[in-house]
């Protein structure tokens, strides 16, 4: 019997042909299967994975766990790489690779591999997260493996391989464009979405309805949170209440997708250097992320949310990068969750043909004082004390321009508007 090898299994043609080539190569391989939220027959993926040799399959659900470790805490930081990707496939990938190395601890496994690809980011998620909870584990990634490489240049030599050793195939066409698809969202990219000049056509969407065709009304929400995170959901119109953060989650995606909301259309940098464009429908997330954010409004000091937002770009960058087990991130995720403690309260949205707009909030750490922030109310207020307020924050300025008193303070504008 050969060393154990634990492979993130997916059924598909790449890791199935993978499967049977460690199986080959003389491992005992062990196929874990991930469950979170893909539309996937499980017991077909399950016997496929015997039928091509593997010794023992593991399924695993994981979806609740996805939602209450992962997406929940990528809300607190209202993650969002490059200012339009909500990152459901990077949040997927530690979760997925953590619990990987978990069934590799128990079955006393040397190895574990992954079927991603050498150009894309999900090689560096996998293999990051295996080197932070497993440093002692060998990994193999067929697509960066040069005698893997030399055997299987494309689709058609995997395709053939598979023939030749009796695994099953899907008949059916291939799409022209790569999917990943969980709980989160689902995501297209690559084949005929490569040229970002022309438009994704209305076929590639299967998760939301185009808005154009959504609903002609308004969907009302609230959506009630308790230290940043989502509690319950009610819908105003029909009375329907989830508090159980899994079904939630099921349930703002339903909502989302049925009204056109969370389609996003752009052209990503990939940590490797490559840029990609990339397709996505993020229904549920999408009404989280805003309703969350209005509520910040109102109950997040100033001073904190402003430097939580400086640090948003770098928390996306580092979940993007696949640094979600690392010193930095504990050190993120520690300030995130101590500046939602008292991010309390209910945000009402109105969706509506792909938009997502909050109509009220209460809090009851609210920091809005109606009278102070009145324009017809004086409130306590002395307006006289601004005076003094610009008079200090002029002073820089003054000594600005003593400084270019001899030039044109102006000449750098003049300059770039001539450009």
């Amino acid at each position: 019997m050969g060393e154990k090898l634990v492979l993130a299994y997916s059924g598909g043609l790449d890791t199935s042909v993978i499967l049977k080539w460690l199986c080959e190569k003389g491992f005992e391989v062990i196929a874990y299967v991930a469950n979170v939220g893909q539309q996937d027959d499980f017991d077909q993926i399950k016997k496929k994975a015997l039928l091509t040799g593997a010794k023992k399959v593991y399924i695993e659900d994981l979806r609740k766990e996805f939602v209450t470790d992962f997406i929940f805490m990528a809300l607190m930081g209202n993650a969002i790489y490059e200012g339009r990707y909500l990152l459901g496939t990077s949040l997927a990938r530690p979760l997925i690779a953590k619990r990987q190395v978990e069934i590799a601890n128990i079955e006393n496994a040397q190895y574990v591999a992954h079927g991603a690809t050498g150009k894309g980011n999900d090689q560096v998620r996998f293999e990051l997260t295996y080197a932070a909870l497993a440093p002692h584990l060998k990994i193999i990634s067929p697509w960066k493996d040069p005698e893997f490489l030399t055997q299987f240049k494309g689709r058609t030599d995997l395709i053939n391989y598979a023939k030749q050793k009796g695994i099953p195939i899907k008949a059916s066409i291939e799409k022209p464009y790569s999917e990943d698809e969980n709980l989160m969202h689902i995501s297209h990219e690559a084949g005929m979405l490569e040229d970002p000049s022309k438009r994704t056509d209305e076929s590639v969407f299967n998760r939301t309805v185009s808005p154009k065709d959504a609903p002609d009304r308004e969907t009302l929400l609230e959506i009630h949170f308790k230290n940043g995170l989502p509690v319950k959901v009610v819908n105003l119109e029909d009375g329907t209440q989830k508090q159980d953060p899994l079904e939630l989650f099921e349930y703002l995606n339903k909502i989302g997708a049925q009204n056109g909301v969370g389609r996003v259309d752009m052209v990503e940098n990939r940590f490797i250097g490559i840029k990609s464009r990339g397709v996505y429908e993020t229904p549920g997330a999408t009404i989280l992320w805003i309703a969350h954010r209005d509520l910040e409004g109102i109950a997040m000091d100033k001073e904190v949310m402003h430097l939580r937002d400086m640090l948003i770009p770098k928390f996306s960058e580092l979940i993007y990068n696949g640094f979600w087990f690392s010193p930095e991130m504990d050190f993120l995720l520690a300030a995130f969750k101590k500046s939602q403690e008292a991010i309390d309260g209910v945000v009402t949205v109105s969706i509506y043909k792909g938009n997502v707009m909050p109509i009220s909030r209460y809090s009851p750490t609210s920091l809005y004082d109606q009278n102070l922030s009145s324009m017809d109310v004086e409130g306590g207020f002395d307006s006289t004390d601004s005076k003094g307020f610009i008079n200090i924050h002029s002073i820089r300025l003054k000594a600005h321009n003593l400084v270019l008193k001899e030039k044109d303070p102006f000449a750098w504008r003049k300059e770039i508007k001539n450009v």
